[in-house]
């Protein structure tokens, strides 16, 4: 019986140490021109909720543009919530935050348009 326990154990190590050894080969590697890329872009956080029209058409505006940025879905993160509401004074979303610390820019809503113009300005103070 222990014997058969131990075989169990030993077969059971064998196969989770080779699933992490192959786990290990299919890692991607950094796209050094999409890294080159990302680099002229600020830091953007889009706060948004999953079944809002407007955020869905914010996220799929910066992914078809190839536009890097973070998505804090305030219904999943206290934290994003708490951020939401107290920092960025907001009861609505999408809020899209540019730059960090005193370079921020804020932006409620999201028409194409008006992210450019925000987009340029952060760039600008970048």
């Amino acid at each position: 019986m222990i014997n058969r326990i131990l075989a169990v154990v030993m077969l059971s190590l064998l196969l989770v140490s080779g699933a992490v050894a192959a786990g290990q080969d299919t890692q991607s590697k950094l796209n050094p021109v999409k890294a080159q890329e990302a680099r002229k872009y600020p830091q953007i956080v889009l706060y948004s909720v999953s079944w809002c029209p407007h955020c869905r058409e914010a996220k799929e505006y910066l992914a078809k543009n190839n536009i890097p940025f973070s998505n804090r879905d305030v219904e999943q993160d206290a934290q994003a919530m708490t951020l939401l509401t107290g920092k960025y004074k907001s009861q609505s979303i999408p809020v899209i935050v540019f730059g960090t610390g005193p370079n921020e820019i804020v932006m409620h809503g999201f028409t194409p348009q008006v992210f450019q113009e925000n987009l340029g300005k952060a760039q600008a103070m970048k």
